[in-house]
């Protein structure tokens, strides 16, 4: 595995290889790898010629009050992960690469990141959508694999790729859960052997809320009380929101007619949990 840290160097080496007919898949994090990356990298290994993976922190992304300094950086665990995968490249630019001096050009993607995460953090999804389209100039993928457990990312990455005519494949991969349902996460660490254990009451809540759609509850507004009650029976979580969406368009569905996304973030101590669940209205059987 190479490791590259210059954007220049990293655009000439997919340069080569697109000019020789290799398929380049790509997939960005922020590093702390765990298995639910490891799930992203195995499956593009597998649709592609060659594998770049990108280790960055983006700074953009975060608020000012939130946890970028603390965010951990497990470099050395990180490069062995993606070894163990058989990445080609592991892509470690700086911030100061990636935002040089005079740098002022900002993407947004703004009915889609206007509701849910984009509500409670103002700054995150123009930070996001800056620093992918970035990315994809600089490794020039012909397909990136994004985790389902961020639905809201991944729908404004499909937006952003549509809209400005990237030309990268984008392949949503499903959420990577512990044993008990928690969504893997690189902020799990942060979270008390107390508050684990609390933890997998955001999956319930959603598991119940799909139970009900199955089981013919269709208005939106019941759903999301069934997830609430069934939050609130078994913690006392902050509930940032617990939604029932359009899966295109993440705005509030009155009521549920084929599919939804049930949309979900939580408090649990300091940790502040997201997860969500796709769900299909069952058929109606023919008499």
């Amino acid at each position: 595995m190479k490791i590259i840290r210059s954007p220049k160097t990293m655009t000439a080496w997919s340069h080569r290889l697109r000019r020789e007919g290799v398929t380049i898949g790509f997939v960005p994090t922020m590093g702390a790898l765990h298995d639910g990356h490891r799930a992203l990298i195995r499956a593009a290994r597998l649709k592609c010629d060659a594998l770049v993976v990108s280790i960055f922190v983006n700074p953009t992304q975060f608020g000012p009050t939130e946890d970028l300094s603390k965010y951990p950086r497990p470099i050395t665990k990180d490069r062995a992960l993606c070894r163990q995968e058989g990445v080609d490249i592991c892509f470690e630019p700086t911030a100061a690469t990636m935002y040089p001096e005079g740098f002022q050009t900002v993407v947004t993607v703004p009915d889609l990141a206007r509701r849910w995460e984009g509500a409670i953090r103002p700054h995150h999804f123009a930070g996001v959508a800056t620093v992918v389209t970035k990315l994809f100039g600089m490794v020039r993928p012909d397909l990136a694999l994004f985790g389902q457990k961020d639905f809201q990312q991944a729908a404004l990455v499909r937006r952003l790729i549509e809209d400005l005519n990237l030309g990268v494949t984008l392949i949503v991969h499903p959420t990577v859960r512990e044993q008990d349902g928690l969504a893997m996460s690189s902020r799990n660490v942060y979270l008390s052997p107390e508050e684990r254990a609390v933890a997998p009451v955001l999956f319930k809540s959603l598991q119940a809320g799909a139970g009900g759609i199955r089981g013919g509850v269709t208005e939106g507004a019941g759903i999301q009380s069934i997830m609430t009650e069934t939050l609130r029976q078994h913690s006392d979580a902050a509930i940032d929101y617990l939604a029932v969406c359009d899966p295109q368009t993440l705005e509030p569905l009155p009521a549920v007619t084929s599919q939804a996304v049930l949309l979900g973030a939580v408090r649990v101590g300091t940790v502040r949990l997201i997860d969500n669940m796709l769900v299909s209205v069952p058929a109606k059987k023919k008499r």
